[in-house]
C-alpha cells in the first residue's frame, strides 16, 4: 500500500503517522522533542524517527513511504522548505526539508507551520469540510490562526498571515512578548485564561480547565475571567471575519475542550458584535491533537498530486 509519512514537531513532543491516500492512518506513534538537549540533538531526532517510520512502513506494507511532509512551529518558510526560526526548538535557518529527503531516499518533502497545517486538516478533512472560506482558531498557550480557501492555507506575502493572536483588542492594554500591547492573545488564550484565574483563586496551579469547571460549578470570581475572556476573543474574532468574510469559524485549542461553556457565550458575542457582516457558522474543532500529523500527511500527498497523479493511487 502507498504511504507518506507524517511528522508534527511540537516544543515538548512529535506526533507522526503513516499515513493512506485517503488520509487513513495507518500507524501512529509519540515521542519526546527532548529539546533539552539543544536544537541539532532536537533535528537529529526528527531525522531519526522518519528514518523509523520509513523502515517501518517498508516492513509492513513492503514499499517505502512515496513523500513525507513534516510541521513545525516558529517561523517557517515553505516554499524553501527552512525552519526559520523557533524560540520553544532553539533553532535558526534549519534546512529541514533538504536534511529529511536525504534521510528518506530522496523522496519529496513537504515543510509546513503547525498552525497552518492542523487548519489545512481542519478544513479538508475536519470542522470545515466543504467550506470554500474558513477561518481555523486553536486558543492555547497563545492564540494563532489559519486562512482556508479552496482548500488551501493562505500563508501571506511573507508567512505571517492568520496571526489573529496579535490583533489588538484593548489598546494600552497588557504587554505581550511581540512587542504590542492589549494583544488578544494576552486576555482570550489558555494561557491568559490560566494566569488570570490563578490569581483570581489565589491557586497558582490554577489552570483555564479548572477555570471552566469553576465557571460551571457557579463561581462568580471564575465568570468574570471567563467573561473577560469571551468578550475579548469575541472583539478579535469580528475583527477578522469583518477583514476576511469565511463562510465559518473553527475554534481550537485547548480552551475549546470547555464544549458548550465556551461556546454558546462566544456565539452569543459574537453575534452581538456584527452589523453588516454575514455571521458565520462557529463551530469547535473536530480532530484534536491529530490535526498536525493530518495535515502533514495532506501536504506530503499534495506534493505527489502535483509532481505524479499516479503515485496517490493504493
Amino acid at each position: 500500500m502507498k504511504h507518506v509519512i507524517a511528522l508534527d514537531v511540537g516544543g515538548t513532543g512529535m506526533k507522526a503517522a503513516l499515513v493512506g491516500a485517503g488520509g487513513e492512518l495507518l500507524h501512529q506513534a509519540r515521542r519526546a522533542t527532548g529539546r533539552e538537549r539543544g536544537p541539532e540533538a532536537v533535528v537529529a531526532d526528527i531525522l531519526g524517527f522518519a528514518a523509523d517510520l520509513r523502515a517501518h512502513g517498508i516492513d509492513r506494507y513492503g514499499v517505502p513511504a512515496s513523500a513525507a511532509g513534516v510541521a513545525v512551529p516558529g517561523i517557517v518558510d515553505d516554499a524553501l522548505g527552512i525552519a526559520v526560526y523557533s524560540a520553544n526548538l532553539g533553532w535558526r535557518d534549519v534546512p529541514l526539508r533538504a536534511l529529511l529527503a536525504e534521510r528518506l531516499g530522496g523522496v519529496p518533502v513537504a515543510l509546513g507551520h503547525d498552525v497552518r497545517t492542523g487548519g489545512l486538516a481542519e478544513g479538508r478533512v475536519g470542522a470545515g469540510r466543504g467550506a470554500d472560506r474558513y477561518l481555523f482558531v486553536p486558543l492555547g498557550t497563545g492564540i494563532a490562526g489559519a486562512i482556508g480557501i479552496d482548500g488551501r492555507i493562505e500563508a501571506g506575502a511573507h508567512g505571517f498571515a492568520g496571526e489573529i493572536g496579535h490583533i489588538v483588542v484593548r489598546p494600552a492594554g497588557a504587554a505581550c512578548p511581540c512587542g504590542q500591547r492589549g494583544c488578544l492573545e494576552r486576555y482570550a488564550s489558555a494561557g491568559a485564561v490560566s494566569e488570570a484565574w490563578a490569581a483570581a483563586c489565589g491557586d497558582p496551579d490554577a489552570d483555564a480547565a479548572d477555570c471552566a469547571k469553576a465557571v460551571e460549578s457557579g463561581d462568580e470570581r471564575a465568570r468574570e475571567v471567563w467573561r473577560e475572556a469571551v468578550e475579548a476573543l469575541a472583539d478579535g474574532l469580528v475583527t477578522a471575519l469583518t477583514l476576511l468574510d469565511p463562510r465559518t469559524l473553527i475554534i481550537g485549542g485547548g480552551l475549546a475542550e470547555a464544549g458548550e461553556t465556551l461556546f454558546t457565550p462566544l456565539r452569543d458575542a459574537v453575534r452581538r458584535r456584527v452589523t453588516f457582516q454575514k455571521l458565520p457558522s462557529l463551530v469547535p474543532a473536530a480532530l484534536g491533537d491529530t490535526a498536525g500529523c493530518l495535515g502533514a500527511g495532506l501536504l506530503a500527498w499534495d506534493l505527489l498530486t502535483t509532481t505524479d497523479p499516479s503515485e496517490v493511487t493504493t
